[in-house]
């Protein structure tokens, strides 16, 4: 007859098995990431609120210029500047991959001063509202080493050996000296 495993070593193979899960959705997004050019961006302004508020993450994906549209999404590199990421409102000129559009930002009443020309742009794919705040936290330097340390701790006490146990956890069975 088998003993039922103790509640402790019930939930550290959940956890294990949700950091392996997690693992892997990590491995999966740097892998489409490399493959499909995609990264993601936070908004520190509101200028493009109430669709994309201050505080939210985007995710974004490379593009050339030439397949962009009015009303996308975009962010534009600016040099000597940060990027900016406001809406297209007019596609003013196309010369082979050089595209100069304009551009304005959902909160802002005016478009943007000059028009931008560039060759490649991000596409806005999607946003989450407020998320900004725990991709930050998450970056923080005292988070990082707690998961560290933490998911160290599981994998070690995971891998301990059991004095009595065989690898499925089981107990050996007696022999005739242990009777």
């Amino acid at each position: 007859m088998t003993r039922p495993r103790p509640t402790l070593a019930r939930l550290g193979d959940a956890a294990l098995t949700a950091l392996a899960v997690g693992g892997g959705l990590c491995i999966l997004a740097v892998v489409l990431a490399v493959v499909m050019n995609i990264t993601l961006i936070m908004f520190s302004t509101g200028s493009m609120a109430p669709t994309i508020p201050a505080g939210s993450v985007a995710v974004v994906q490379e593009i050339p210029a030439t397949e962009i549209e009015p009303g996308d999404v975009v962010t534009v590199d600016r040099p000597g500047a940060l990027p900016v990421t406001h809406r297209v409102l007019e596609i003013l000129e196309t010369d082979g991959e050089s595209v100069t559009f304009t551009m304005q930002g959902d909160a802002n009443e005016d478009p943007d001063p000059a028009p931008y020309t560039v060759e490649r742009v991000r596409l806005v794919l999607a946003s989450v509202p407020y998320l900004a705040s725990v991709v930050v936290w998450f970056g923080h330097p005292f988070v990082l080493g707690g998961l560290t340390v933490t998911a160290t701790a599981l994998v070690t006490w995971a891998f301990w050996p059991r004095r009595g146990r065989d690898r499925s956890g089981k107990e050996p069975p007696a022999t005739a000296d242990q009777a």
